[in-house]
């Protein structure tokens, strides 16, 4: 698990503000109100993204090491009575405050889909209430990030995708969770460096443009840099034109054959990505370089993926950076954080387009006769689906606010998404059309939703 949590500006000694300012007024009041009771809430996905037919769990690591570090530090406290909003009483109970809920969270790795509670959380109202905000930008972001880098990953129908995508990311923070939550999703690494030594995510690097230019000619920087990197030898072959870039590599391959090394693999990063790679795969094959890789980057994303290797192309791995790190067609995901029990008893929202499921709930997942998803059924605490093979979704990783749960380590996590997805009904994997799961409601679920909406309860 990550020691330290660390966001640009700021270190964890400050973290347990990162949240939004009602969090506080509602948790000061519920102090001053005596409203401290046990309180339960869902943290879910209401609707799908843009083209979207599944979800991939990420980001709980963070989550669960947040909580059990949260505190509030004299600092934390001094910023907050400067605002002159908050009542002694109330700043007074954060100097002691500790995470002490019992937690309950879809393992990352796991696909998931709406309105199924990903991360559960029951602990004394206040506890529960802020964190609220953590919790959602934590679980929404790497999610989405991951559910993007999963979509590229089918695309490339085997052939690797690395992340390249930090420079373009939206800040350090999010560079360094794109790698991992990317990594979970199937791809083989990142150019980010941070990233490979923070999680142990496999590191990967070409050259620049800049690079090439550098030297007098194109064919001089190929032989310069394979002398420096026998081991890394990836040269970019379009500052100038493809063409010549791969007979160019193609004379530095056979002089370094001679030698007794081999050249590792070129990158081609604009243009027509589908006949150039073709063109470039021939002209190796020709030469005797067969083992020569062709990487493809340049804007890149499932779509221009899909599209280069419906044409032909021929590509060993794809560099793929703004779209992947930004989920550029679909930049949001829409996780909420519900309260669904108390004092007194489940609760339940009405708001149109808003209903939530009451009561502390289970989410199974139900495998057809050939082991592959079939539906997730979702049910009241303890309930059971109706079901030979099933298995539960929901895992306990918290109790009386120690960590109970043992993560996995990152291959592993990677190595439960490649299986999840080896499960996945194939019209799920479609990139172009959205084709929907089978979620269903319990009976004794059901019975208990019109229980609530016949007792006239609103939130």
């Amino acid at each position: 698990m990550n020691k330290k949590l660390q966001f640009g500006w700021v270190g964890e000694d400050n973290m347990a503000l990162l949240t939004d300012l009602y969090e506080f007024t509602m948790a000061d009041s519920y102090l001053r109100g005596k409203r401290n009771e046990e309180a339960t809430f869902d943290l879910f996905i209401r609707h799908l993204p843009e083209n979207r037919s599944f979800l991939v769990s990420a980001g709980l690591e963070d989550i669960v090491h947040f909580l059990g570090i949260m505190r509030f530090t004299d600092d934390s406290i001094h910023y907050l009575r400067t605002l002159n909003l908050l009542s002694d009483g109330f700043l007074s109970y954060l100097k002691n405050f500790r995470f002490t809920g019992t937690v309950y969270a879809i393992p990352e790795g796991e696909i998931y889909f709406p309105n199924e509670p990903a991360i559960v959380v029951t602990a004394p109202r206040i506890e529960a209430q802020v964190v609220e905000t953590f919790l959602l930008n934590t679980f929404n972001f790497q999610s989405l990030i991951a559910t993007k880098a999963a979509r590229v990953v089918i695309a490339a129908e085997g052939r690797q995708v690395v992340d390249f995508s930090p420079r373009r990311d939206h800040g350090t923070d999010a560079a360094m969770k794109v790698a991992r939550s990317s990594y979970i999703a199937g791809c083989v690494g990142t150019s980010n460096v941070l990233a490979g030594k923070e999680f142990g995510i496999p590191v990967y690097g070409t050259m620049a443009h800049s690079y090439v230019m550098s030297y007098k000619s194109e064919i001089e920087s190929f032989r310069e840099f394979v002398r420096d990197f026998p081991e890394n030898s990836v040269l970019l072959i379009d500052t100038y034109d493809v063409i010549e870039g791969a007979r160019n590599a193609i004379i530095v391959g056979k002089e370094m054959a001679r030698k007794g090394q081999k050249l590792r693999g070129v990158r081609i990063d604009s243009g027509d990505l589908a006949r150039l790679s073709k063109r470039a795969r021939r002209m190796f094959d020709d030469a005797g370089l067969g083992y020569v890789r062709i990487m493809l980057s340049g804007d890149l994303n499932e779509y221009r993926i899909k599209e280069i290797i419906r044409k032909g192309g021929s590509a060993d791995v794809f560099g793929v950076g703004t779209d992947m790190g930004t989920s550029r067609d679909a930049p949001a995901l829409g996780g909420v954080y519900k309260l669904v029990e108390d004092n007194l008893g489940p609760r339940m929202k009405f708001s149109k387009g808003k209903v939530t499921l009451p009561g502390k709930k289970s989410v199974f997942r139900i495998l057809g006769e050939d082991g592959r998803f079939r539906k997730d059924v979702i049910t009241e605490e303890g309930g059971k689906p109706n079901s030979k093979d099933y298995y539960p979704l929901l895992v306990k990783v918290m109790e009386n606010g120690n960590i109970i749960y043992d993560p996995p380590s990152l291959p592993k996590v990677r190595d439960r998404f490649l299986e999840n997805l080896k499960l996945l009904p194939d019209d799920l994997k479609n990139i172009d059309e959205v084709h929907k799961y089978k979620v269903e409601i319990s009976h004794s679920l059901k019975s208990i939703i019109k229980g609530i909406k016949g007792s006239g309860q609103r939130l």
